[in-house]
């Protein structure tokens, strides 16, 4: 008797939610569990070409740490079309203005840079305080 390799179909996959609180994280830290979590490959049916990871909600934004002078020195840089237009933030004034942007940045690096990785970064939530909106889907707490 032969043991079968289980292949994940779009139609099959059972999505669970988890939520994490991000207080007290390391930024990428936490962003490589997420990672780990909205691929599916936590999952034994892991399947690369599919989708088959679950929802995660990320509580506490504003509360996420980053290590040594990272705050003051590491920095965003983005151009905006225009010659010369080289615009930076440090990661101090991005966590001030927008939190849950730093996070899912974080997380969206991690995941496949393709049509499929941008459908993974759909099911994730991120938001700045500890209130969501998704008491409805009963999400399980996932330590970290």
């Amino acid at each position: 008797m032969h043991n079968k390799t289980v292949s994940a179909n779009p139609a099959q996959v059972e999505r669970s939610w988890y939520i994490v609180s991000a207080r007290g994280k390391v930024l990428g830290r936490l962003a490589a569990e997420v990672a780990t979590i909205l691929r599916g490959k936590h999952r034994p049916d892991y399947t690369p070409h599919v989708d088959c990871g679950d929802f995660v909600i990320v509580t506490d934004a504003a509360e996420v740490e980053l290590t040594g002078n990272k705050l003051e020195d590491k920095r965003r840089y983005w151009h905006t079309g225009y010659i010369g237009h080289l615009r930076s933030r440090s990661y101090g004034e991005l966590l001030e203005r927008d939190p849950a942007d730093v996070i899912r940045r974080a997380i969206g690096g991690m995941l496949p840079h393709n049509i499929l990785g941008r459908k993974m970064l759909k099911k994730l939530k991120v938001y700045a305080g500890s209130e969501h909106p998704h008491e409805a889907q009963q999400p399980e707490p996932l330590e970290l």
